[in-house]
């Protein structure tokens, strides 16, 4: 595998004439004007995602400061990016020019199609004479190939002040194909409790400039930069993009009282297109102010072997059941207690969503079915002395919904469904049921629901611990450690592997291994091998 480029994401890179000529060809002049500039203009690193067999989106954004210096706040400015089959760039296979425009945050989405199936790239941006940091991406096996393996990471919740991203230091040396990012990639908090392990400047994010501030910053982080450097991601959202617990247009519980949420969660939704590497066509209304929603769930298939599907549960659920007060934001409660909690039609994707998600499942002929979404699916019950006390704001609080969704995996005889979370800053592993109110009842996939990337735990281990043998469709908890997971996919099984680093707040940490587990094709039962 050919090593990624390391160059210093602050020095500014100046083309070399007489290695780069024969890149230039066919380029807009205007790209390369003596634009010399003041400061480095990318300093947020490159990215790239939304990948498929013959397509993929380039990312960057120009660094504010950049901008400013040189005049060019209130213009777009033409960016050229170069695809290369190597890292020396002596081979281009494609390359043109893409503005990047002030209403967007000069941020550049480069979408590509047409490339060899199941190849791997590599990409730059070019911008006056300012060259960016090199990445690396791939595209998927065609639909008709039956690749021998895939291996990708799953993480989330990486708040700022909460320590320092070096678990995806750690997550470089994987060999990854993918990485699915299931949420919480920034939060609209102005600081961490019980403090800040490194300072989170801006205060709370609630406006379009406060959610770009607060994304540079966590864009700044040189050990994000390398992993988005390293491999192509997907990426959905959850509740922190744009507010703690919030519920479909309804706010949540943080940040100054809302006079206007929509226009607080439109603001939010547009900063994230601008700083992710998502396709434009899903946020079209929402950025030409057409409309207030996007759309961030999808598919991909990876040959026969796998199809990735990213799920969206904040955008369009229902509002949490039985909040005292009528509060927003979520609670812990026994569902006796709650008239509406099993109303048929609460839902937490969506209608829309649903219908697709069931359609896809119908369709699909991949041996393994990975869906990347926000939360743990299985019921966690929080009282171990005989009672019920569930939260409302996952899936626990929609079991009608939940219900639906492993219908369908049951009807359309769904192969090797995998259910990848986030959000609880905790590692939850255990079989998917067809009926939790029976431990006995068939099992119909696995899941498995990695802890935070820096992101704090909400339970000590004792209480996971004890809360493991009252929710016996868990076979594994763990509250101690923040990392990601790494889940492998082969025609004959697959192995999740969960990775944590020893301390996150320690920026030179190491990692280790707290358990590792396998599935063998069809027999959805887990072993734990490690």
């Amino acid at each position: 595998m050919p090593k990624l480029c390391t160059h210093s994401f602050t020095r500014r890179q100046i083309l070399q004439a007489v290695t780069s000529s024969i890149a230039l060809i066919g380029l807009s002049k205007t790209v390369w004007s003596k634009q010399n500039w003041a400061s480095e203009p990318f300093t947020m690193g490159v990215a790239s995602g939304s990948p498929t067999s013959d397509s993929v989106v380039l990312w960057t954004r120009l660094d504010p400061v950049a901008i400013e210096a040189a005049g060019l706040s209130q213009q777009s400015v033409p960016v050229a990016w170069q695809l290369s089959s190597d890292e020396q760039f002596s081979q281009i296979v494609a390359q043109g020019v893409v503005q990047a425009p002030p209403g967007l945050a000069h941020s550049v989405h480069a979408e590509l199609s047409g490339l060899a199936p199941d190849h791997h790239y590599f990409y730059r941006f070019i911008a006056g004479a300012a060259s960016s940091p090199t990445g690396r991406t791939r595209t998927f096996p065609e639909a008709t190939r039956s690749p021998k393996r895939l291996r990708l990471a799953y993480a989330s919740c990486q708040q700022w002040g909460n320590g320092f991203y070096s678990a995806y230091r750690h997550m470089r040396e994987e060999n990854l194909d993918v990485v699915m990012f299931l949420g919480d990639y920034m939060y609209e908090y102005p600081s961490s409790r019980p403090k800040d392990i490194r300072p989170t400047t801006g205060g709370w994010a609630t406006t379009l400039a406060s959610y770009r501030q607060r994304y540079a910053l966590h864009k700044s982080d040189l050990d994000l930069q390398a992993m988005h450097a390293a491999a192509p991601w997907f990426i959905t959202w959850d509740d922190h993009e744009v507010q703690n617990d919030y519920a479909g247009t309804l706010p949540g519980n943080s940040g100054r009282p809302e006079t206007d949420f929509m226009a607080r969660r439109h603001a939010a939704y547009q900063a994230f297109y601008e700083h992710m590497p998502v396709r434009r066509a899903n946020f079209e209304a929402l950025i030409t102010n057409r409309g207030d929603n996007a759309r961030v769930f999808g598919s991909s298939a990876f040959g026969q072997l796998a199809t990735l599907y990213t799920l969206d549960t904040r955008q369009f659920r229902d509002l949490q059941a039985c909040n005292s007060n009528n509060r927003p934001g979520s609670s812990k409660l026994d569902p006796g207690t709650c008239a509406s909690w099993n109303q048929p039609q609460r839902t937490l994707l969506g209608q829309e969503q649903e219908s697709w998600l069931r359609r896809q499942f119908e369709t699909s002929r991949s041996q393994w079915n990975v869906i990347g979404q926000q939360t743990v699916l299985g019921p966690r019950n929080f009282d171990t002395k005989g009672g019920t006390q569930l939260s409302n704001d996952g899936w626990d609080g929609y079991p009608q919904a939940r219900q639906r969704l492993i219908d369908a995996m049951i009807q359309t005889k769904l192969r090797n469904p995998v259910v990848l979370g986030g959000d609880i800053h905790e590692n939850w592993v255990g079989h998917i049921l067809s009926d939790y109110s029976l431990p006995t009842s068939r099992k119909v996939g696995v899941e498995f629901c990695g802890t935070a990337i820096t992101s704090l735990a909400h339970n000590s281990q004792e209480k996971v611990n004890a809360m493991l043998p009252v929710n016996p469709h868990f076979v594994y908890a763990n509250a101690e450690y923040r990392g990601y997971g790494i889940a492998e996919f082969t025609p004959t099984g697959m192995s999740a592997t969960l990775r944590a680093v020893d301390d996150a707040t320690n920026p030179h940490s190491g990692v280790r291994t707290l358990a590792q587990f396998t599935v063998e094709s069809d027999q959805p039962s887990i072993k734990r091998v490690r």
